[in-house]
């Protein structure tokens, strides 16, 4: 067992009666989202805007539907939140005629800042028109805008707390020397193939073949994994899957629109694999070739896609950029 202030910090179990996951190293999920609705309510609630037409203020919190949850993995946090808001105003006007609307806000997630949320204002329909729908818009919205930011900056500061826990000051001992590695095949066992954009024909579909190219600003062995962990897949995936990380083993993302087979896994090296989008044509499958390429530092990941049927290229790409390169690069920070 490693002393205080000796060895990785990852390991470090100075007087915890459980060494299980110590210092939260591996992955933790701590789901924050009947904190969040609270929070929600009481910053909303704090709304309340004055001018030449009169007083404005939030009273209640009608909607609140969504979720929120921080992860922590290797000492990095993330943060997962989706919200649907709707709240309801008060205006009284100088002559003291009461009035009533609603502010709804479709948008506020972890992929969108304060400044980008939409955010409307309405008026009950049963209301006639009056200068306190500008008065919400123009001094109401901006404060709206700020307490949503406030949340979303608790969240982060006061929240999260426990999540990474410390290590120790001391000096840490030298890495320990390198291991070998099983011998493993190399980049020339997994095969690119065809060229981006060559055009051939499996049985009867004619298809096309296309390349992607990205970088990730992380270890070869980080970006394997976010690829064949059936945890790490429904986390960038934001939805459940089941991933076989082995030869031959299925998996199924996004409710079943993707699907394939784990042709030849080489860890930290290649991936191989049978892969479809449920709008294909029955039982066609596409090859995936991904290699990963360590650059001291960053990875580089080439995807080669071949047998696509024809007229689905674009949607391939898209899909590929979207719901995995984009989607693990925003998730894990990549």
């Amino acid at each position: 067992m490693a002393k205080w202030g000796q060895g990785d910090p990852r390991w470090i179990v100075e007087e915890r009666a459980d060494a299980t996951n110590v210092n939260n190293w591996h992955w933790t999920e701590r789901d924050v989202t009947s904190w969040s609705e609270e929070r929600l309510k009481a910053l909303l609630l704090e709304v309340k805007v004055e001018g030449s037409e009169g007083v404005c203020q939030v009273t209640d919190v009608s909607k609140l539907e969504g979720e929120a949850c921080i992860n922590n993995r290797k000492g990095k946090l993330f943060y997962f939140y989706e919200w649907v808001i709707r709240a309801n105003w008060t205006g009284t006007s100088k002559t003291g005629v009461k009035y009533r609307g609603t502010v709804d806000v479709a948008n506020l997630s972890d992929e969108n800042d304060a400044d980008e949320l939409d955010i409307c204002v309405a008026l009950c329909a049963d209301h006639p028109p009056t200068p306190l729908v500008q008065l919400m818009k123009s001094k109401g919205i901006p404060e709206v805008r700020h307490a949503l930011d406030n949340y979303t900056k608790q969240l982060k500061s006061e929240f999260s707390q426990g999540m990474i826990l410390p290590t120790a000051n001391g000096p840490k001992a030298p890495p320990p020397p390198a291991q070998s590695k099983p011998q493993v095949q190399s980049k020339t066992q997994i095969s690119s193939g065809p060229s981006s954009g060559a055009t051939c024909s499996v049985g009867k579909t004619s298809t096309q073949n296309i390349q992607l190219r990205e970088t990730f600003f992380t270890t070869p062995d980080e970006v394997y994994t976010t690829f064949i962990s059936q945890d790490f897949v429904q986390i960038f995936t934001r939805s459940p899957a089941q991933v076989d990380a082995r030869n031959g083993g299925k998996f199924q993302l996004l409710d079943g629109s993707i699907s394939g087979e784990f042709v030849q896994l080489v860890p930290d090296k290649g991936i191989e694999m049978k892969w479809r989008f449920r709008s294909w044509p029955k039982d066609h499958f596409a090859t995936v070739i991904l290699l990963f390429e360590d650059r001291g530092g960053e990875t580089g990941l080439s995807v080669d896609i071949q047998g696509i049927p024809s007229g689905f290229e674009d949607s391939t790409r898209e899909g590929w950029t979207r719901f995995y390169l984009q989607a693990i690069k925003q998730t894990f920070g990549y």
